[in-house]
């Protein structure tokens, strides 16, 4: 056992010093001049942002968003069904619900204590307008919803 306890710990120093030889970069890595340009292969490729924008705007996301605030309603009702929500919450699932259901809207939510949600940003459409109150209230604790959005053509 004397012999077996040095070899472990000097195991366990090897280890961890080879785990060490190549550190996360941090923060501190990052360049201090903010002013200066992003070069060609640092900017992410127009397709690439593209895709990216598809994927949020999919089927498949809008499932996930709403399967999520589904999730979230269903543990508020295991709690008692409070429709006092915390602003963070009520920001957090109103923003999901309008980017689940509304495509390519640029949306802002804030959120006050008694149940009023103010959204401002734009949509491309009139219908797409009409949408925001109405998705806004299916989310238990909103009382009110101020729609400051405005219709932008692309």
């Amino acid at each position: 056992m004397k012999k077996l306890t040095p070899f472990f710990i000097s195991a366990l120093l090897l280890f961890g010093a080879a785990a060490c030889q190549n550190p996360a970069k941090t923060s501190a890595d990052a360049p201090n001049d903010t002013n200066k340009p992003v070069s060609q292969t640092e900017a992410p490729s127009v397709q690439a942002t593209e895709a990216a924008k598809e994927d949020a705007q999919s089927e498949t996301r809008r499932r996930q968003l709403n399967e999520d605030i589904r999730a979230r309603e269903q543990r508020n009702n295991v709690t008692g069904g409070d429709t006092d929500r915390a602003v963070g919450d009520l920001k957090s699932q109103v923003r999901s619900k309008l980017e689940a259901n509304i495509p390519n809207g640029n949306l802002a939510v804030e959120a006050t204590e008694n149940g009023t949600v103010t959204v401002t940003g734009t949509v491309t459409n009139e219908a797409q307008l009409a949408k925001i109150e109405p998705l806004s209230k299916e989310i238990k604790g909103v009382t009110k919803v101020e729609n400051k959005a405005t219709v932008v053509k692309k």
